[in-house]
């Protein structure tokens, strides 16, 4: 399976709503496959179909140490929510930057599995952490978005110098 490349902050691209998936089909379980294998191989825990230029409403996640507990969501939707935490978290959209963000500490979710069937998810502590950051991206919302100002703008800036600096290098090596 090819491995799907990343949209990375500040990409307009991340900021598109994506939009509710009406077929399930073998087309969308291939899709399912590379973003599970760009998701693994990042290594991230999470992954948003938006991050990979896919403008439709399906994430993956795997927390596991062992990579074998994958977890499919179509059209996911939180139906309950309880509880606060704050953890630092990171994102394969915004690499080498993490920051401290408030969500719900408990959540029940809904959605269609990788065969179109109906599931119900009840996740806590990270679990529930990755699916919301997650959804947030079906959203155009990354989890910078939750910073001042002028801690996005720093942010975006240290990526900018990074991509300038990764051009150079590759043009030296050219």
């Amino acid at each position: 399976m090819p491995k799907l490349q990343i949209l990375e902050f500040p990409d307009e691209r991340l900021r598109t709503k994506a939009a509710p998936i009406e077929v399930v089909d073998d087309a969308l379980r291939t899709l399912i496959g590379d973003m599970f294998e760009t998701m693994y191989d990042a290594p991230g825990i999470g992954l948003a179909a938006t991050q990979v230029d896919v403008h439709r409403q399906l994430l993956v996640a795997d927390v596991s140490e062992d990579h074998d507990e994958p977890i499919v969501l179509i059209n996911p939707q939180i139906i309950e929510r309880e509880g606060v935490q704050t953890c630092s978290e990171g994102c394969l959209s915004v690499p080498t930057i993490t920051a401290d963000i408030t969500r719900a500490e408990r959540i029940v979710v809904t959605g269609l599995n990788r065969n179109g069937e109906s599931i119900t998810i009840e996740a806590d502590d990270l679990l529930a952490v990755c699916i919301q950051h997650e959804m947030d991206h079906l959203q155009g919302k990354l989890f910078v978005d939750y910073l001042s100002p002028l801690k996005r703008q720093m942010v975006r800036k240290k990526l900018e110098k990074r991509a300038r600096l990764e051009r150079e290098t590759a043009e030296v090596s050219a």
